[in-house]
């Protein structure tokens, strides 16, 4: 493991450092900028600067987004499919070398700067209570691509850090976020942390949805292995308050100064990755008016065009699987064209929305736990705050969308792919129906979540997306998507003792194909 916490203060100073421009020169940052030895001592002025060091590491910036998620999760949710000859990803090579970046900004860029503030301020304050759930939020995105990690001991001074099994990481997620939640409480109407809080301006009330939103989030993903610790976590998230108006939603603030621009936005630009075939089956059949936030048109004639996953490098090389044939995202993130695709590097970036706890409300209320509404009307309320979300306000055509019996359809693809799925918009009769709807129409609302969208993928094998065209590794069936990525060459090469130990933790041998503790379907 990164040894950070023998040098906490080189990784500190790094971290701060990186962000000035972006929190501006106050006095006190330029007089930190230049003496390490303040730094060393840090104290209460300097606790706001680790906080938003430790928010923006925690949802991955400019090129860490494309190395981090865009080329794994992202293509696993079948959101992209590269078009780059040169990327291996499409087809399950996980390449060792680039999922360090998913791993080493959180264990340099937000460990550090939260073990600071979470050992430095009163568990009774609304700020300590923000850090522990930016602790929650960093590290269960990152637990949930390998499983145990180094969780309790990140961050100390340890030669060898040992790795946690996932369900007592799990545990700690949960203790955390009751006990933000009631220093919430405690503090309605307050401010913590005001402009260096990235998400919310540092609006107590609307961490207090925020955080309860995330416990919702975790116990649906424990449902299958615990259900009742699962409806226990859920039922008090919900009677605590999570989002419910998309005006709550959680953007993390971007900035053009240093790299911290919109991950996606500033990876958009380089014609490596387009709209999948799965998102075009389902966009064009539900005539989804949110295909025209999520992706541009081809050219000017309107045709919005996607490629399978897992194609190979002569198939992409086909004039129907170029990137000029295909649909770049939205112009939140990019506009321009062909060559010349201009960044809009200070889009917020998507965190969490009131569309996704809708949807989880729904399929608890399908559990039969008590969600505050039946499983339809949370359902037809998740597809409302979505569309809101991305601009969709005509209330007859959500309403029309919401009645729709509208199914996927072949996408026109290089390799004449069937409809995605069968499945309508209208909310079905049968659970299994239901379900299946409830888990489709949270997929394209998490959009462009990559990484919960896998993780939810996972979780419920709903919806059943296309088979990956083409495997490249041999640990993978044929036709699946990677279960988790395996623990990476850079901890084997500086950990080695504590990942061989941690490999007892796992349900099987350290490959892709080895479910995590919470995925049993």
């Amino acid at each position: 493991m990164l040894h950070q916490s023998r040098g906490l203060v080189r990784y500190l100073l790094l971290g701060v450092l990186s962000f000035g421009l972006f929190l501006g020169c106050t006095e006190d940052f330029e007089e930190l900028n230049v003496d390490q030895a303040k730094l060393a001592s840090l104290g209460a002025e300097e606790y706001p600067f680790l906080f938003s060091k430790a928010q923006s590491a925690s949802s991955y910036a400019f090129w860490r987004y494309q190395v981090a998620q865009n080329l794994f999760a992202d293509l696993y949710a079948q959101y992209y499919a590269t078009t780059a000859t040169y990327f291996p990803s499409d087809r399950n090579v996980i390449r060792m070398d680039w999922m360090q970046w998913h791993w080493r900004p959180i264990y340099t860029d937000a460990v550090p700067q939260l073990k600071v503030l979470l050992t430095e301020l009163d568990p009774s304050s609304p700020e300590y209570a923000m850090a522990s759930v930016t602790w929650v939020y960093a590290f269960h995105r990152l637990t949930d691509y390998y499983g145990p990690v180094p969780y309790f001991q990140a961050g100390e001074p340890l030669e060898s850090v040992p790795y946690d099994p996932q369900e007592q990481i799990y545990d700690d997620f949960f203790k955390r976020l009751d006990a933000a939640q009631a220093v919430f409480r405690a503090n309605a109407g307050g401010n913590a942390f005001g402009s260096f809080d990235l998400i919310y301006g540092g609006d107590i009330d609307k961490w207090l949805r925020f955080t309860n939103s995330l416990r919702l989030r975790l116990a649906l993903r424990i449902s299958d292995v615990d259900p009742i610790r699962a409806q226990t976590e859920a039922e008090a998230a919900v009677a605590s308050g999570v989002l419910e108006d998309p005006a709550d939603d959680a953007y993390m603030s971007k900035t053009e100064a240093g790299t911290d621009v919109n991950g996606l936005a500033g990876i958009s630009v380089w014609n490596e990755f387009r709209m999948s075939a799965s998102m075009e089956s389902a966009l064009k059949g539900y005539e989804d008016p949110r295909i025209g936030v999520f992706f541009q048109p081809v050219d000017d004639s309107g045709e919005y065009n996607g490629l399978r996953n897992g194609l190979t490098p002569a198939q992409l090389g086909d004039p129907q699987n170029l990137a000029q044939a295909n649909s770049n995202v939205g112009s939140r993130w990019v506009t321009g064209g062909g060559s010349a695709w201009a960044r809009e590097g200070t889009t917020p970036q998507n965190i969490m929305h009131a569309a996704e706890a809708y949807f989880n409300r729904a399929e608890g209320a399908l559990n039969n736990w008590d969600m505050g509404g039946s499983a339809e009307e949370l359902y037809n309320a998740g597809i409302e705050a979505s569309m809101k979300q991305w601009g969709i306000t005509d209330e007859a055509a959500i309403a029309a969308y919401q009645e729709s019996e509208s199914t996927p359809v072949a996408p026109g693809d290089f390799l004449n792919s069937p409809p995605v799925f069968d499945a309508p918009i209208d909310f079905g009769d049968s659970e299994a129906m239901q379900r299946l709807q409830i888990a489709t129409q949270k997929w394209l609302a998490l959009y462009p979540d990559g990484i919960e969208a896998w993780a939810n993928l996972r979780r419920t094998d709903l919806p059943d997306l296309y088979p990956v065209a083409n495997s490249e590794n041999s640990d993978i069936p044929d036709g699946e998507r990677p279960n988790r990525i395996p623990f990476i060459d850079y901890e084997k090469n500086t950990n080695g003792e504590a990942v061989a130990a941690a490999v007892s933790l796992l349900k099987g041998p350290d490959v892709a194909s080895t479910r995590l503790w919470w995925d049993v379907n």
